[in-house]
């Protein structure tokens, strides 16, 4: 008997990428979604027995669609695939319903073990099959390239974003990452407009291998520090300018530790990190992205947004890389992704 078997991810190379771990022996109907709204209106039609859905997606996310799921009593089996693994992330889900929570990417041993688990199918692994079909429809543009770099980087933001929530004890709100390929002199305008009237902090990371290498910068906005001060239990020193300093570098390398870390298992590479550098203190943004990338030509600018909403805190985890950096990325994601 036909299961009918959607996929709910913003993310087209995602997407692919959990087709592809089905066996070919799981007699599915695929379906698509590119949101929590197109994923209720398939849910509906019929063609949803069970849903593999993402968390952060634009229009209706993943909480949103597991509400309407429950309060609807839709009859759907839901196991949530996401780059946010955070405990909490997985509580809510796990509260509103979903039968599992898994860590981005799937792959077809994990997805094996799952279906065996919730006895939805126990034959032949082999996912040759699939691996054909996608790679059939995957083709080198501009998009889907924009779209790769997009998911290898929710990956690696969830991967951050659970270590500082774990650190701190804090729920981790995190974004659909921000991506444009731009001029080094346009890369303030890649940054959010909560920033662009703010006094900020930035500090900076490099990092390479293989041929690809880039830069991780940290921006904070002046009027959060103190919370972030106080967030880390650095007693009454909110205020204290070496405090401030040492909670900046600190959060610094969490964030950039993790990702960059995420980002070398994807890739299949092991990237050398310089030192971490200060870039300036209670200044514009622009003046300091515009001095600093003088250097760059053209690039690819990813920007994530954490925040936390509760200690009212958020800062700028900011991705660039090179031109001649982007397709040799793009490449080592396709190649790793249709490896036999």
């Amino acid at each position: 008997m036909t299961t009918p078997v959607l996929i709910c991810d913003d993310s087209s190379f995602a997407r692919k990428q959990m087709a592809r771990s089905i066996p070919d022996g799981w007699d599915v109907e695929l379906s698509f979604a590119a949101n929590g709204k197109e994923a209720i209106e398939a849910i509906r039609a019929g063609k949803a027995d069970v849903m593999f859905l993402d968390l952060n997606m634009p229009i209706m996310d993943g909480y949103e669609t597991m509400k309407v799921i429950r309060e609807q009593d839709l009859p759907c089996l839901v196991i949530v695939v996401s780059g946010d693994v955070q405990e909490e992330a997985r509580e809510r889900m796990m509260a509103l319903g979903a039968i599992e929570f898994i860590r981005k990417p799937m792959d077809n041993a994990k997805l094996m073990t799952l279906l065996t688990q919730y006895g939805l199918y126990s034959g032949e692994a082999s996912a040759a099959g699939r691996i054909a079909a996608v790679e059939k429809t995957t083709r080198n543009t501009a998009d889907e390239q924009l779209d790769a770099y997009r998911e290898l980087v929710n990956v690696a933001m969830g991967r951050a974003g659970e270590n500082l929530a774990r650190l701190l004890g804090e729920f981790i709100d995190l974004p659909i990452p921000n991506v444009n390929v731009i001029e080094a002199t346009e890369l303030h305008m890649a940054i959010a407009e909560a920033h662009q009237n703010n006094r900020v902090s930035a500090v900076s990371k490099g990092f390479t291998s293989a041929g690809i290498k880039g830069e991780a910068l940290v921006i904070f906005s002046d009027t959060k520090m103190e919370n972030i001060v106080k967030l880390l239990n650095y007693g009454e020193h909110a205020s204290n300018e070496d405090y401030q300093l040492e909670a900046l570098m600190d959060v610094s390398n969490i964030l950039t530790g993790a990702c960059l870390n995420a980002l070398s298992d994807q890739l299949n590479v092991s990237f050398s990190h310089s030192h971490p550098i200060l870039l300036g203190q209670h200044s514009g943004v622009t003046t300091i992205l515009n001095n600093h990338a003088s250097r760059w030509g053209k690039l690819m600018a990813i920007e994530i947004a954490y925040a936390i909403k509760t200690r009212d805190i958020s800062f700028d985890l900011l991705l660039l890389f090179p031109e001649q950096s982007m397709n040799k990325i793009y490449t080592r994601l396709v190649e790793e992704e249709f490896v036999a």
